[in-house]
């Protein structure tokens, strides 16, 4: 199968890689779509904190936001899974541990990222291997392009829910990317007063349109008063910025994009 590998910062190829087969508890995903993250690109560059870690190294197959379809499964899976179309979690635990036995998967020491860490290969390939804890069935409502805004769209979902959005509440989100474009329309949808900070004003324009109520480019053009803050950039001047306009008894939700070998 054709698959999409990076061997060094800003060098990678589409070249012909070994086409996975389901091994005991895993299935085999044909992939529709695929998204491309900011982690992604921290790879591709060779920014990413988890080379200083030895938690990730060149060559990489990259990938963990995707939707597709289940081609073959392996001994002791279901087989009513075969044709149906899913995603699934990037964060693979061992199953074994405390955490993951507690639902704390996402921090197991000895996990898998899928396209991230510890060599497990990515979705921006013709196939994926995924064991079939992490599998979702997808509803017909949910197209391919969605699908693969599921990922993104769990963290964004978190962070609103961390923010306790509701009617009545003022949120304010710092970064309009695709996280924070996100994380505002679920704030939106649990009835909060949104509004956002950020740089770009074709994303800030497009805020407005997906119900925003107020967004800007100056922070000194925000009033102040929030409920909640929701920082979605990796600005490290943001934390001590935010805790200036929210209120007192309010909350800070933040949004970590990459961990520092310190972390």
């Amino acid at each position: 199968m054709k698959a999409f590998v990076v061997h060094a910062p800003g060098q990678s190829t589409i070249e012909e890689v070994e086409s996975p087969v389901a091994k005991p508890g895993h299935v085999v995903i044909d992939i529709a779509r695929a998204g491309v993250c900011g982690t992604d690109v921290e790879f591709f560059n060779g920014d990413m904190a988890y080379f200083q870690t030895g938690e990730a190294k060149y060559p990489m197959r990259l990938g963990h936001e995707w939707c597709g379809t289940v081609i073959s499964v392996g001994e002791g899976v279901d087989k009513n899974w075969i044709g149906k179309r899913v995603t699934g979690d990037t964060m693979l635990g061992c199953q074994k541990c405390k955490r993951c036995k507690s639902g704390l998967q996402h921090v197991c020491s000895d996990r898998f990222e899928i396209g991230i860490r510890n060599g497990w290969p990515g979705a921006l390939a013709e196939q994926l291997l995924v064991p079939e804890f992490a599998l979702y069935e997808l509803p017909d409502s949910v197209d391919d392009t969605v699908g693969a805004l599921i990922e993104p769209g769990g963290n964004s979902l978190r962070a609103a829910q961390a923010a306790h959005a509701a009617p009545g509440k003022k949120v304010l989100i710092w970064g309009s990317g695709t996280i924070g474009l996100l994380s505002a329309q679920f704030a939106i949808a649990m009835g909060a007063e949104v509004h956002m900070v950020g740089r770009n004003p074709a994303t800030l324009s497009l805020a407005r349109d997906l119900g925003v109520h107020f967004s800007t480019q100056i922070f000194e053009d925000v009033d102040g008063g929030y409920d909640a803050i929701i920082d979605a950039t990796n600005d490290s001047s943001i934390p001590a910025e935010a805790l200036a306009c929210v209120e007192p008894g309010g909350r800070l939700v933040y949004m970590v994009f990459q961990l520092s070998p310190a972390c």
